[in-house]
């Protein structure tokens, strides 16, 4: 099964793409971690790519804005992987040390569940890749290596 038949597992509204775009434009290449309970909660954390480190207990949720990969820890991804996680913005400052918290902002998660077809789809495509994978930013994305 193709990646592009796939319900993608994260997404952006609007918002947070053009969140998104200014950071990349003051800061370069970006990346997300999906907090699992530090550092704000359970708040979607941007950081400069390379500046949070992955590896084998983070799963690759997908891509953002084309080029953004967003990760989740494999513990919270056990509890997550049947829903589709949307990054937003809203007005206010986080307490994390996200990108854009000095811009009075703060990236949240909005989800849902999959349906029962679009997660029969997931299974069957087999796990995401991890973080400890060499080319993990090639596997399950639209996005050449």
């Amino acid at each position: 099964m193709s990646p592009e038949t796939l319900p993608p597992r994260v997404l952006a509204t609007p918002l947070a793409q053009e969140w998104i775009e200014r950071l990349k434009a003051a800061h370069g290449d970006l990346m997300f971690h999906q907090s699992g309970g530090c550092c704000d909660g359970s708040a979607p954390m941007c950081f400069v790519a390379g500046e949070f480190r992955v590896g084998g207990q983070d799963v690759l949720l997908g891509m953002l804005v084309g080029d953004t990969p967003v990760w989740i820890g494999a513990a919270q991804f056990a509890y997550w992987r049947h829903t589709q996680v949307t990054i937003d913005v809203v007005p206010g400052r986080g307490s994390g040390m996200s990108l854009e918290a000095p811009e009075e902002v703060r990236f949240i998660v909005r989800s849902r569940i999959f349906t029962d077809a679009e997660n029969d789809r997931l299974q069957a495509a087999g796990e995401p890749p991890r973080g400890d994978d060499p080319d993990a930013l090639c596997k399950g994305v639209v996005r050449p290596c």
